[in-house]
């Protein structure tokens, strides 16, 4: 039984099981979470106590993308790890950073789509981010980053698009370290994707590796993994796995 299939846009840097020789593989799933109504009742029913609580908060709308999206995460960890997804107890970092039996898991969610990367050997950090208006772009640009990276966004004749992309970096490395995205916002992250980042600063050791993932439009994420050692992205969007919703009630 799968728990997806390919993305239109394809795997990054190959579409074969195994990544190339001396560069490391690692998994991300694109989650659509506005999903049917038996796929979120499925899902829910994978959800520990703290998990059901938040989604029962005071916005439905975001309740159910919740669900979907942390649904699909036990699955697909569940999965890797030949697991019961519903009995998966998260061993959690300072900032909330899950990780179990050595796998890394992280995900990240904006409106109606959810990133999750799952890795092995190396930690790991994901972001996707619907892409703001210019106006919003070139503000949040001028406070949080560098000058270089402001300057950069206020030239590019598609400045929310440009601020998008490299907020996406920043996030998913402050990500990889379990850190607070304010120890992310003087890295130096523009650049050809991918970007190799000698010294994270407060973030921790370096190296960090740093690349744009496949998102569909109006989406950008990136993917970074702690250490040097080059990797792939092997991307897929997530479907429901047959027969999981109609076995729900």
């Amino acid at each position: 039984m799968s728990n997806g299939r390919e993305a239109g846009t394809g795997a990054r840097a190959g579409e074969g099981e195994e990544a190339a020789e001396g560069v490391d593989r690692i998994d991300v799933w694109l989650i659509p979470t506005d999903q049917p109504e038996p796929v979120v009742r499925a899902l829910r029913a994978l959800l520990d106590p703290a998990e059901r609580a938040r989604a029962d908060g005071p916005d439905p709308r975001f309740g159910r993308r919740f669900t979907v999206a942390h649904g699909a995460v036990r699955l697909l960890a569940g999965a890797r790890l030949g697991r019961d997804p519903a009995r998966l107890t998260w061993r959690r970092g300072p900032h909330g950073k899950p990780e179990f039996d050595g796998l890394a898991v992280n995900q990240s969610a904006s409106g109606t789509l959810a990133a999750v990367a799952l890795a092995r050997g190396r930690p790991v950090g994901v972001d996707v981010e619907e892409v703001r208006d210019a106006r919003s772009a070139l503000r949040l640009a001028r406070r949080y980053f560098p000058a270089a990276e402001a300057a950069l966004v206020a030239a590019d004749p598609a400045p929310a698009e440009r601020f998008t992309e490299l907020w996406c970096r920043r996030e998913a490395c402050v990500k990889a370290y379990g850190g607070r995205l304010v120890q992310g916002f003087g890295l130096p992250l523009a650049g050809p994707a991918p970007v190799l980042l000698a010294d994270p600063g407060a973030l921790g050791p370096g190296p960090c590796r740093v690349d744009d993932v496949p998102a569909p439009r109006p989406f950008r994420a990136a993917l970074a993994a702690v250490g040097g050692r080059p990797f792939e992205a092997r991307v897929r969007t997530w479907t429901m796995p047959d027969g999981l919703a109609m076995s729900d009630g």
